[in-house]
């Protein structure tokens, strides 16, 4: 079992939080953390595998409980993926430099999550593997560096995966689907990129377009298939 502590300084939000993850096979919640004290402490005694890490804590930020994690030789081990609605680019820029797995933004789905862990998963999976032999060739070091699994759509000349992610997980959380429109406030991106990336998705078959009529002309509405 893969060991997760889940933090949050919303009592609610870590209760659903938690849930998401229960329903993983092979994942558990081993505790849950409200603060960043609490967070460090419990990483500590705990020993979990994963930190689900929020950045909006009551007593210190995430990127400070991450890079407090990373200088104690005790925890920094232990692999954090990001769970915040901080969307700066300072705030995403440090959490990468503090070698996160993943920066999800709230609020994103069950399946968003999911979608992470089992990564994680596959990832522990694969350096298991290798553990035993040397690496074999450049392909093997890229699997593991990789942000996503060996399979994923390259981007075209002008996406960034960072944004990509940012507007799929915005499509996963509104299974209703969504327009350029309502993707773009809902990303705080501009409706011509949004838009760009929306008809990326539809075009590789990762989503798929329905028409929503109105007063005015139909309007392109966006649905996540995966």
């Amino acid at each position: 079992m893969i060991r997760v502590l889940v933090v949050d300084d919303d009592f609610m939000v870590a209760k659903v939080h938690s849930g998401y993850v229960a329903r993983v096979e092979g994942f558990e919640v081993v505790g849950v953390a409200h603060t960043g004290a609490d967070a460090l402490a419990a990483v500590r005694t705990l020993r979990p595998d994963l930190v689900l890490l929020d950045i909006y804590l009551p007593d210190a930020d995430g990127i400070t409980v991450l890079r407090a994690l990373r200088a104690d030789p005790t925890t920094v081990d232990t692999d954090v993926i990001v769970i915040s609605a901080a969307r700066d680019v300072d705030t995403v820029r440090n959490a990468m430099r503090g070698g996160v797995l993943h920066y999800l933004i709230k609020p994103f789905s069950a399946a968003a999550l999911r979608d992470q862990l089992l990564h994680f998963a596959a990832l522990q999976a694969k350096l298991a593997r290798l553990s035993a032999r040397e690496v074999s060739n450049q392909e093997d070091v890229d699997e593991v560096f990789a942000a996503r699994p060996r399979g994923s759509v390259v981007l075209p000349k002008g996406l960034s995966q960072q944004t990509a992610d940012l507007v799929e997980q915005a499509l996963r959380a509104h299974p209703d689907g969504l327009s350029a429109t309502e993707c773009a406030q809902t990303t705080n991106l501009s409706r011509p990129s949004a838009r760009r990336y929306l008809e990326h998705f539809a075009e590789i078959g990762k989503s798929e377009v329905r028409l929503r009529y109105g007063a005015g002309r139909p309007e392109r509405q966006y649905h996540w298939i995966g």
